[in-house]
């Protein structure tokens, strides 16, 4: 069965895109809550690499891809972002 880890983009002192009072790594990491009860509830094994808002360096993101399951082909790695643009 898959394993999969759910990365909430952003967060700490990186906030993202942000406009009209929505900040990224707020709804990027309820997003990514939301999707990890629901894979839950399904009974995969499934991790985050945050749980709150703190910054992590893209060699820290990594890493905590790296130490929940490993590098191996069963591990499905979803990592949510809400991008800004602007009018066409």
């Amino acid at each position: 069965m898959a394993k999969v880890v759910i990365d909430a983009g952003h967060g700490g002192s990186d906030p993202g895109a942000s406009g009209n009072g929505i900040i990224e790594k707020e709804y990027t990491l309820k997003i990514s809550q939301y999707i990890y009860d629901r894979l839950k509830d399904l009974g995969l094994d499934v991790k985050m690499t945050r749980t709150g808002d703190e910054t992590l360096s893209p060699t820290e993101r990594v890493n905590r891809v790296l130490d929940a399951f490993g590098n191996s082909s069963d591990v499905l790695v979803i990592s949510n972002h809400i991008n800004a643009g602007g009018e066409t």
